[in-house]
């Protein structure tokens, strides 16, 4: 009886659940319907008149009101791309096929056109104040931006003004349904025009910024000006309207999501103009506080090192906008001073992509560039060949000398360094002879790709003898391939 009684109350209490949820499901349905009844006919306003007074109908609080009403126009996009460029993709796709794959993939567009059709025409609903004049304002041809722009107008001057555009539209399009073609027939279809181009023109021109973007910039650039700023500095310099609606604990988590950085309560940030050329800049602070080396083992070496906070500081925004090498922070320095901040290059292709990007900028370090980026190629490509090993001997001692020329003192012995050779080695580059080589094997690559081609164009190959063809490139792969060449 025990069990019994258990399940009959949990069914009691699953029934009381259910009526409750039933309730506040007809709570909802009345407050939508209630928000649509009263939106329609409420006067043209702004969007915070509006909010103010459908607070006071529902007696509710302002917060409360502006998420009921708030305007969301989202993309419609899949996997990053909008719709019209995929259907654009598919149509051009189409034209290479026939038959039934072709009837399909039309069938596949018309859904995905549908589908986006639909998406436009909610989105004309949820904006409550052009609502009324939807038939008008999808003859005006709106794209989705164009759709994201019309939601975002919040002042009763510039909503005004669309609806009046809408309407001349309307009003001229009414008149010439009933006409003739003739010149009043050619006059309402010219004010029609008009009134569309006026109505995209309103829009376009108006300013959609609101607060938050306003705040984000004025921090960002703050932080660009005056590096090493607090929170409480920015809170303090801000113009009144937005001190007013910020706190400094705000600032320091918009500062976050912003991905600026933060030292110890003082924010760093790149100027805009350095990351439109990160690697010109990169190249610059190598020449003054970098090196480009390699180790005695020919493994390729490249580093930026900087001081204190605002080194570590700078560090980090490095290793953000390059996006590759491994931070060492925080470092005791040898003469026990402020700590060193590192940033270092390790991997071929790490080191490899940085300096073929930063050649064109490098002053002073041009030359141990070169031979980091001969040195790496040789040891991707070229490092079984007789003269491998030797060259990579006479790198080493190029960057010895390259980086210590300047250096009176240096014991140039301990590396069996002798300078009258530097010269020969110098020329005795193999870029040039890689470069030949490498040519060589594109050359092979596009004639076995013409092959193929002239295959597939003399002739039509069914699904099975498209996958024979494939199963006997995988072959030749496999047992032709460079991989079998340096196991035999």
């Amino acid at each position: 009886m025990g069990e019994k009684g258990d399940r009959l109350r949990e069914m009691a209490s699953l029934v009381d659940e259910e009526e409750e949820l039933e309730n506040r499901q007809k709570e909802i349905k009345d407050e939508l319907g209630f928000s649509k009844g009263w939106l329609y006919s409420h006067p043209l306003d702004s969007h915070e008149n509006v909010v103010k007074n459908y607070a006071k109908a529902e007696s509710i609080t302002y917060t409360e009101a502006n998420k009921r009403l708030e305007v969301i126009v989202k993309r419609y996009e899949i996997e990053g791309k909008d719709v019209p460029d995929i259907i654009k993709q598919m149509r051009r796709f189409r034209r290479t096929l026939k038959g039934d794959k072709k009837i399909e993939i039309t069938k596949a567009i018309d859904n995905l056109i549908d589908g986006y059709s639909d998406h436009l025409d909610k989105s004309i609903d949820s904006i409550y104040w052009i609502k009324k004049y939807k038939p008008a304002v999808k003859d005006m041809v709106l794209t989705e931006s164009d759709l994201i722009k019309l939601s975002k107008i919040n002042d009763y001057e510039t909503r005004s003004a669309l609806v009046d555009e809408v309407c001349k539209y309307w009003e001229a399009k009414l008149f010439r349904r009933d006409m003739k073609f003739n010149s009043e027939y050619a006059k309402m279809t010219k004010q029609m025009s008009m009134a569309k181009k006026d109505f995209k023109n309103l829009y376009k021109k108006y300013n959609t910024r609101n607060t938050k973007d306003t705040l984000n910039d004025a921090i960002a650039k703050m932080v660009c000006d005056y590096p090493g700023i607090s929170s409480r500095e920015i809170h303090d310099k801000l113009p009144t309207n937005l001190m007013r609606k910020t706190t400094a604990p705000m600032i320091a988590t918009i500062a976050k999501s912003q991905r600026i950085t933060n030292v110890d309560g003082k924010l760093y940030r790149f100027h805009d103009d350095i990351k439109k050329d990160i690697y010109a800049y990169t190249a610059a602070f190598i020449d003054s506080d970098g090196f480009i080396t390699m180790d005695k083992n020919s493994n390729p070496r490249v580093g930026l090192v900087a001081t204190g906070d605002r080194g570590k500081a700078f560090m980090l925004e490095m290793h953000k906008s390059l996006g590759g090498g491994k931070l060492h922070l925080d470092e005791k320095s040898p003469q026990d001073t402020r700590l060193i901040n590192r940033l270092n290059f390790y991997s071929q292709k790490d080191v490899f992509d940085l300096l073929t990007k930063c050649r064109p900028h490098f002053k002073l370090k041009g030359e141990q560039a070169d031979i980091l980026l001969e040195l790496i190629k040789i040891k991707k490509g070229y490092k079984k060949k007789s003269w491998a090993k030797s060259r990579m001997q006479e790198l080493f001692k190029l960057m010895k000398y390259e980086n210590h020329k300047d250096n009176r003192k240096f014991d140039w012995g301990k590396y069996d360094i002798d300078l009258d050779n530097i010269a020969k080695y110098k020329e005795n580059s193999k870029l040039h002879l890689m470069s030949e080589l490498d040519s060589i094997k594109k050359e092979n690559l596009d004639n076995a790709i013409d092959d193929l081609e002239e295959i597939v164009d003399d002739y039509e190959l069914t699904e099975d003898e498209w996958a024979s063809l494939d199963d006997a490139s995988d072959f030749l792969f496999e047992h032709k391939g460079p991989s079998k060449g340096e196991k035999e």
